[in-house]
């Protein structure tokens, strides 16, 4: 019995050692915010405080051209419009930002993640840059803030380009209701080997093999900024859908809805249903292409969205 007992005794410490080992592969240290500065911070000007929160923006293109704002998607940066910014700075204004959280842009102290939140620092931003009015292009969640914000304030969205937005219901996300967050998804506070962000990232792409090394490490750089992974669970506890119908039906300007025919995040068939309500809208489709087209082609995704967007 006393060998017995021994036995189970080593292969408890073997177990041990081994939950140990497997703890210490796992565990994710955020990255020191200088070094993420030196890496994807162009200027120290483009950090701005903004209604108490530092964001990162990006401002180029001629002063005095028509304004486009370009908002991104969960767990993504301003990064991921390179392709469109450079392709539309030579005519258009084209500000970008990382919401609250992503990207470079400090967390939200008051921990609020909501839309009306980010949209109420959108305008904020806006008014520090001396921005009345602009074209709006939004990407999934960023799509989502770009119609919420031309249904509340009309008077300041000339027209809107909405790649693949969110806003209908979908699995886990009901309207009126937050959504539970699965226990895996918390872990993300402790864990995120780059394999399981890669994971992730594929069904994002049409063609898996676009998906570059340099584009799975910035994703995985800026997702390891300090606080930066307790804020993308913030937002996605506090996403609180409403219906979408009667805030779309009350947008007059003219939309572009831009769609990766094998986006496998939000289907193309949603389209449909934002057709069905959108008095003043078209849509693009992309042959080959996923849920961030901007990203994985902009070559093939720009030309008819700066042709919209040139459009009187």
């Amino acid at each position: 019995m006393r060998g017995y007992m021994k036995l189970l005794l080593l292969i408890g410490l073997c177990l041990a050692f081994v939950l140990l080992a497997l703890f210490a592969w796992l565990w994710t240290s955020d990255k020191p915010r200088p070094d993420l500065e030196a890496q994807y911070l162009e200027q120290p000007s483009d950090i701005r405080e903004v209604s108490g929160v530092s964001l990162h923006v990006r401002d180029t293109g001629p002063r005095d051209g028509p304004v486009v704002i370009l908002m991104h998607g969960f767990g993504s940066s301003l990064q991921t419009w390179e392709g469109w910014a450079r392709g539309l700075e030579d005519r258009f204004r084209v500000i970008r930002f990382d919401l609250p959280g992503s990207g470079l842009s400090m967390p939200d102290p008051t921990g609020d993640y909501s839309d009306s939140r980010t949209l109420d620092l959108l305008g904020a931003l806006m008014d520090q840059l001396g921005v009345d009015k602009a074209a709006l292009v939004g990407n999934s969640i960023g799509g989502r803030l770009a119609w919420r914000m031309a249904a509340a304030h009309p008077e300041r969205v000339t027209k809107l380009v909405l790649v693949s937005p969110d806003g209908y219901a979908s699995q886990g996300f009901e309207y009126g209701k937050a959504p539970d967050v699965p226990a895996t998804i918390n872990l993300m506070r402790y864990f995120l080997p780059k394999f399981l962000l890669k994971q992730s990232l594929v069904p994002a792409y049409g063609d898996p093999d676009r998906l570059t090394p340099d584009t799975i490490q910035r994703y995985y750089d800026l997702m390891l900024a300090p606080g930066s992974r307790e804020a993308l669970i913030h937002r996605m506890e506090q996403t609180v859908l409403v219906d979408p119908n009667p805030l779309l039906a009350k947008i007059e300007v003219p939309v572009l809805l831009v769609w990766g025919v094998q986006d496998a995040m939000i289907p193309i068939s949603n389209a449909a249903d934002y057709q069905r309500v959108l008095p003043n809208s078209s849509l693009l489709r992309l042959d080959g292409l996923g849920h961030v087209p901007q990203e994985e082609a902009p070559e093939q995704s720009l030309p008819s969205v700066r042709v919209f967007l040139e459009q009187e």
